[in-house]
């Protein structure tokens, strides 16, 4: 279970799920805090919440700071170790994944003896689970420290700088990202997965989890949901210094909604199939909004999704964001990033608003983005 991140702890649905996974109630589920900064605190939480919806949750005492052992001393502790290994569930807290990662691995790059039984945990079909930087270590490659998402763009991505080794219990084709759409990270993910020739990736949104079975099987949970970026058939012009891709595709899963990691097939939820299906090439199509579709802030708060959702049911085939530092562009001219969202012919929708709003599954939006140069200063203000 990849969690996106600032998950509720009154939402049970997470809490249940993972429970369920481990195997009902009982269930030994270890709790590491190893990526935050107070660990016994944010991982007494997590107990609590686990344990409310009927397992036996401890801590496992591997973290940086407040516990009298250190992460290394921990990972080597055959006790410790053997708690971990007849578990049948993991969870791990968020904070920042180097941590995780640091303290996991030996000094030499090889697994520490509490990975090899984290694995055992998931090869013996145990569930792990992470949230936020427990989410982003889901990947064979992570982001590590990053500065913005608009400045990750501008400047790119280092290996064991920007990004770095991840614990890799995902398939290896796919890269994780986390706090999507609250935080505008679709588009680091697209740099990333550039840099490091990834074809798929897909980010999950805070409050939202996904859970994938079999290694493939993925369903959506929560409150919003999951973007699946795909590369697979995108270009890049190496003559243009600056970020760019061409022939993206993205992929909106809603609460609900199912997802194949092999074949890319999405299926709706079933209150959407039951509901409305946005096929711009039906001749039933009639389109509900008329109005040209732009937006100056694309890496705002679920801006992304409303794009595309928005996008769907619009005369025009065509949406245009921006990203840029519109606090620098007050005074001077400015880089910046053109988003050129693009339904065609693979691209198909489905919307309810049974869920109490405004609820859309979002499958195959072009994306092609460029930089730009924002002609500042864009507005005068007397002081």
């Amino acid at each position: 279970m990849i969690i996106g991140g600032s998950e509720r702890f009154n939402h049970r649905e997470y809490w249940d799920e993972i429970v369920e996974l481990a195997g009902g109630p009982g269930s030994r589920i270890a709790v590491f805090p190893t990526a935050s900064g107070d660990p016994v605190k944010k991982g007494g939480w997590v107990i609590s919440a686990l344990n409310k919806a009927g397992a036996d949750a401890f801590l496992v005492p591997v973290a940086w700071r407040k516990l009298p052992i250190t992460p290394v001393e921990a990972v080597s502790d055959p006790d410790l170790v053997a708690q971990v290994r007849e578990a049948t569930g993991i969870f791990l807290i968020g904070g920042e994944q180097d941590k995780i990662v640091k303290a996991l691995f030996t000094a030499d790059g090889k697994h520490s003896p509490m990975l090899d039984a984290m694995w055992e945990v998931y090869h013996k079909g145990g569930v792990i689970a992470g949230t936020s930087a427990g989410a982003a270590v889901m990947s064979r490659v992570m982001y590590r420290n990053a500065e913005s998402v608009l400045d990750t763009m501008l400047h790119g991505v280092r290996w064991d700088k920007e990004i770095g080794r991840g614990l890799g219990f995902i398939d290896d084709e796919w890269f994780v990202d986390q706090h999507l759409f609250v935080r505008g990270r679709f588009a680091r993910t697209l740099v990333a997965m550039q840099d490091q020739g990834f074809k798929y990736g897909i980010g999950v949104d805070e409050n939202s989890a996904i859970i994938v079975t079999n290694g493939k099987d993925v369903r959506v949970i929560g409150h919003k949901g999951a973007l699946v970026l795909d590369l697979s058939r995108a270009e890049r012009d190496p003559s243009v210094e600056l970020f760019n891709v061409k022939n993206a595709r993205m992929t909106y899963l809603d609460r609900g909604d199912r997802f194949d990691l092999k074949t890319l097939e999405v299926k709706p939820a079933k209150e959407k199939l039951e509901d409305e299906k946005l096929d711009p090439a039906s001749p039933d199509f009639r389109p509900a909004r008329r109005r040209p579709l732009f937006s100056n802030d694309i890496l705002g708060n679920t801006t992304v999704i409303d794009m595309m959702g928005t996008l769907m049911e619009s005369i025009s085939p065509i949406a245009i964001g921006l990203a840029f530092d519109g606090h620098a562009a007050r005074k001077q001219p400015v880089d910046g990033f053109e988003f050129k969202f693009t339904r065609d012919n693979e691209s198909v929708a489905w919307y309810t608003e049974q869920y109490g709003g405004d609820d859309y599954t979002v499958v195959n939006i072009r994306v092609d983005i460029r930089p730009i140069r924002i002609d500042g200063p864009i507005y005068d203000r007397e002081e």
